[in-house]
């Protein structure tokens, strides 16, 4: 099959074998896979990957139990061991010896199949098109935001950063009724926002300590301090941003000022998914390009210029016959 591997350099390779399954795995074909700024980040360096990247895709379900045999699925990016002290109490995402889909030791979707566990997969409804089902990890996490923090309606709120996910966590929050704010700094961020009835700013335009909850989803080392410096004392930021890099800021602020700190990663499928088919969130707006596999050099090149959106993959399915690459 054919696949995108990284080992220091974005490769792509037409001949990788077939995914071995474990007991409790299924093969997937991909149907449509998107980049998301983790796997920009990862390819700049960041936790040192090396292979297949991707965690964001819909497929369908080509070797499994009979009752999901074509059947359209998205899925959980954790692998967790189901054992440790975190997984006894449900918190699989914080499993001690997870391993996370095109993040760190296990195969990624920029290829022709992937592999993942029976208990990650998620049905993609028939009214949700496979380019919409893979924002559902993206939508995920964007909801996570509102599980960490209760938000009343009438709450103003910041979100540092108006990239792909920044946008989306700007749709969950103004449908908690919240009054949204977003930093922008392309005129399309802005229309977009402007469409959603969302207010969109200049970072110059805030005033300081005013926000009582502010989302730092700028994906930029400097997004943290800006976060502290808009937040109001005794106030709340909430963590979104991966990137290779450590960020310096004045951490005595926040005891001073009582700041709390919610870090936030992945979040509920379900809900995600419920809102994609009620279209309550506008992803495809979001999406920004198409490109084939075989040209993924040039999609990861056009996900990396700066106010670029969603670049999807598409996956033809005469490309993807398991008779043809080695099933």
């Amino acid at each position: 099959m054919r696949a995108l591997f990284f080992d220091g350099t974005l490769k792509q390779i037409e001949d990788v074998p077939l995914p071995r399954l474990a007991p409790d795995e299924v093969l997937i074909r991909t149907r449509s896979a998107g980049i998301c700024n983790t796997d920009l980040e990862l390819i700049r360096g960041m936790y040192g990957f090396c292979g297949v990247p991707g965690h964001e895709f819909c497929g369908e379900v080509v070797d499994g139990p009979q009752s999901l045999l074509g059947k359209r699925v998205a899925g959980e990016i954790n692998i967790s061991c189901g054992e440790c002290r975190m997984c006894r109490p449900g918190m699989t995402s914080q499993c001690l010896a997870r391993r996370t889909m095109g993040i760190h030791d296990y195969p990624g979707v920029f290829a022709d199949f992937l592999r993942l566990p029976l208990r990650n997969l998620h049905i993609v409804p028939e009214g949700v098109s496979d380019e919409a089902a893979v924002f559902t990890e993206p939508l995920a996490a964007a909801l996570q935001v509102t599980e960490a923090v209760h938000i009343r309606p009438g709450t103003p709120v910041l979100v540092i950063g108006a990239g792909k996910l920044g946008l989306l966590i700007a749709q969950v929050l103004h449908l908690t009724g919240a009054v949204v704010s977003v930093v922008v700094r392309h005129e399309k961020q802005t229309r977009l926002l402007r469409g959603w009835g969302i207010t969109a700013l200049r970072v110059d335009e805030l005033e300081s300590q005013y926000f009582p909850v502010v989302v730092e989803v700028s994906g930029a080392a400097s997004g943290l301090e800006t976060a502290l410096r808009l937040v109001r004392s005794r106030g709340t930021v909430v963590l979104k941003s991966t990137f290779h890099g450590k960020p310096q800021v004045d951490m005595t602020q926040v005891a001073v000022r009582e700041i709390a700190i919610v870090g936030s990663r992945c979040g509920p499928f379900a809900p995600a998914i419920q809102l994609l088919e009620q279209g309550l969130v506008d992803v495809n707006s979001l999406i920004e390009g198409s490109y084939a596999l075989q040209d993924g050099l040039q999609a990861f090149e056009r996900a990396a210029l700066p106010g670029t959106l969603k670049i999807l993959f598409r996956f033809s399915r005469n490309d993807t016959d398991p008779a043809a690459v080695g099933a």
